[in-house]
C-alpha cells in the first residue's frame, strides 16, 4: 500500500513540473526530444524500448520492460538557429526592411515518466510532457512582416498509461491523453502602416483543451529480438479566442484543428552481450491539417481572416543506431536519422521555414549505482538548403501584400540529460521474468 501511494504522489509531482515553449525539432511543430537515451541513437528502436522508460512516449506497452517502480526525468536544451535572407522579387516597397535575424528561439524542455509493477503482468505508468511545439520570433522590422512576426504554438500533455504483459513475447499497452494547446499567430497590422518600420503587431490568439490515445505493442518473435509498434491517435481541438487586426477590427474566433496521429515501428537486435543495434521507421499524418476553418463565435460564419493555410503533405522520419556496453557502469550511443518535411517548398512560409534534415547523435549513460543512472545526449541537425517563395500558388500569398522571396539557413544542436531512479530494491527479485530477452 506504501508503494502504491508514492507511485501516485511521484506521479502527481511529474505532472506538475511539465512546461515548455519551443521552437519545433521534429517535422511540422511536433516535438521528438522526449528521451534522453533515445536523444542519443537519433530515437532509433525506441518504439522497442531503445529509451528505457521513456520509450513508453512511442510505446505505452515498453512500460512493461521496467521492472519495480521507477522514474525517469529529462530536459532537452534546443538551441536553434534559422534566418530568412530577402530577395529580388519580394514586394520592393518592403525589401528594404531586410533579413529576419535569428528567428529561432533557444528552449528548454522537460519531460518525465513514472511506472510501477503491479504483479508479474499488470504495469501503472503516467507520462507528462510537451509533444508539439513552435516559437519563432523574427525581428520587428523586416520584409516579411505581414507574413510573419511572431508564431507559437505551446502543448502541455499529461497520459495515464497501462501495461500488460500477455505471455514471455507479447506485451500490450495503451495511454489516455489529455492536452492543453495553444496558438498565436502574430503579424505586422495597420493598414498603410503595416509596410513600414512603424506597424503595430495583431494577429489571432486562441486555446483548447483535447483528449486523445495511445496504443502499442511488444514482440520478441527471437531472443535478442525487440520489436514495437506504438500509434498516438489525432487529437481535435477546437480553439476559442481572439482575431485582432487592429482597432477597431476585433472578433472572437473559433476554429477547429486536428493534431495528427503518428506510428512507429522500431526494431532492437542484439548482436553481442555488449553491443546492440536499432532502427526505427515513424510516419505523421500532416496532411490532415489542410485549412482549419477560423469561425466567427458570434455569428458562426467565417472570420475575417476564414482559415489558417496548413496545406501540408505527411511526414517520414528514419533512424539507425547503435549502443555498446563499455563496462558494467558505463554505455555508449550513436545514431543518424534522416526526416522528410511534410513542408515543401510550394507551401513553406516564414512562419515555419521547414526543410528535410539530417540528425547526427551521441550518448552515453551512466550506471551510477544499481538505483541511479544519467543520460546524456547530443544531437546536431542540418538543414537542407531551402527558400521561402510566398508568392501566387502559396496557400499563404495574399496580393495585398505582394511575394516574399528569400532563403533559408537553419540548424538545430541539441543536448538532453535525463535522470533514471528505482525506488525499490533491485536486488530483490520480481516474480515475472523481463519482456526483453538476449
Amino acid at each position: 500500500m506504501r508503494a502504491d501511494c508514492r507511485f501516485f504522489l511521484i506521479a502527481s509531482i511529474s505532472a506538475i513540473a511539465v512546461s515548455a515553449s519551443s521552437h519545433t525539432h521534429a517535422g511540422g511543430f511536433a516535438l521528438r526530444e522526449q528521451s534522453a537515451a533515445g536523444q542519443g541513437m537519433s530515437f532509433a528502436g525506441v518504439a522497442a524500448g531503445a529509451g528505457g522508460l521513456s520509450s513508453m512516449f512511442w510505446n505505452p506497452a515498453t512500460i512493461t520492460m521496467s521492472p519495480g517502480f521507477q522514474s525517469h526525468l529529462m530536459l532537452s536544451a534546443i538551441i536553434p538557429t534559422s534566418e530568412i535572407t530577402p530577395l529580388a522579387g519580394t514586394n520592393p516597397i518592403l525589401l528594404p526592411l531586410g533579413p529576419s535575424g535569428d528567428l529561432a528561439l533557444d528552449a528548454a524542455l522537460p519531460a518525465s515518466y513514472s511506472s510501477y509493477q503491479v504483479n508479474d503482468q499488470l504495469w501503472l505508468g503516467l507520462y507528462a510532457g510537451a509533444p508539439f511545439g513552435l516559437a519563432t520570433k523574427p525581428g520587428p522590422i523586416w520584409a516579411g512582416q505581414l507574413y510573419a512576426r511572431t508564431t507559437q504554438v505551446t502543448n502541455y500533455e499529461v497520459e495515464p498509461t497501462i501495461g500488460y504483459r500477455v505471455n514471455d513475447w507479447l506485451s500490450v499497452g495503451a495511454g489516455l491523453r489529455v492536452e492543453y494547446f495553444d496558438v498565436r499567430y502574430n503579424s505586422a497590422v495597420g493598414g498603410a502602416r503595416a509596410f513600414t518600420a512603424f506597424a503595430p503587431t495583431g494577429g489571432l490568439s486562441g486555446d483548447s483543451y483535447g483528449i486523445g490515445f495511445a496504443l502499442g505493442a511488444t514482440l520478441t518473435p527471437l531472443p535478442g529480438t525487440m520489436i514495437g509498434v506504438g500509434f498516438r491517435s489525432a487529437v481535435e481541438h477546437d480553439v476559442e479566442g481572439k482575431l485582432n487586426l487592429g482597432p477597431p477590427i476585433f472578433q472572437r474566433i473559433k476554429a477547429d484543428l486536428i493534431l495528427p496521429e503518428t506510428v512507429t515501428v522500431g526494431l532492437q537486435q542484439q548482436v553481442t552481450d555488449a553491443f546492440s543495434i536499432a532502427a526505427t521507421t515513424e510516419w505523421t499524418n500532416w496532411s490532415r491539417l489542410g485549412f482549419p476553418r477560423v469561425r466567427n463565435a458570434v455569428t458562426g460564419g467565417f472570420a475575417l481572416v476564414p482559415t489558417l493555410p496548413l496545406d501540408w503533405d505527411d511526414g517520414w522520419f528514419f533512424s539507425i543506431g547503435g549502443e555498446y556496453r563499455l563496462n558494467p557502469a558505463l554505455t555508449l550511443r550513436a545514431g543518424f536519422g534522416y526526416e522528410i518535411s511534410p513542408i515543401s517548398d510550394e507551401v513553406r512560409t516564414p512562419r515555419l521555414p521547414d526543410s528535410d534534415r539530417y540528425w547526427f547523435s551521441a550518448g552515453a549513460t551512466y550506471q551510477f549505482n544499481p538505483q541511479l543512472s544519467f543520460d546524456v545526449g547530443y544531437t546536431y541537425i542540418l538543414a537542407d538548403e531551402a527558400d521561402v517563395r510566398v508568392v501566387p500558388g502559396n496557400p499563404t500569398f495574399n496580393p495585398q501584400f505582394g511575394p516574399l522571396i528569400g532563403d533559408v539557413d537553419a540548424d538545430v544542436h541539441i543536448i538532453s540529460l535525463g535522470i533514471r531512479y528505482r525506488w525499490d530494491n533491485p536486488i530483490q527479485p520480481i516474480a515475472s521474468p523481463l519482456v526483453r530477452k538476449g
